[in-house]
């Protein structure tokens, strides 16, 4: 029950085959969060995702606020994976 969600792939940022799509940001509010703390939140995001955990996905950025909670963040750029850039 999302009052917002954005996903964000930015695999092409990093090594890997194109079409890839192991590195993804997830920015995701819901009043479902409220009263549960950050790790009982990313808990509740790797259960809907365990599939795709275990099937390339190779880096997940998490963002998880209550509506409230979103409104109130500042939001970075996701930050270079150490793997490196994408070589051209």
């Amino acid at each position: 029950e999302p009052t917002h969600l954005s996903v964000t792939d930015f695999s092409h940022e990093h090594s890997v085959p194109s079409g890839s799509e192991s590195h993804v940001k997830v920015v995701l509010a819901t009043e479902l969060f409220a009263k549960k703390n950050k790790v009982q939140r990313h808990r509740m995001v790797y259960s809907c995702l365990s599939e795709e955990l275990q099937n390339g996905l190779h880096a997940l950025q998490l963002h998880l606020f209550t509506e409230q909670e979103l409104q109130d963040a500042n939001i970075e750029p996701p930050p270079r994976c150490k793997g490196g850039s994408k070589r051209e």
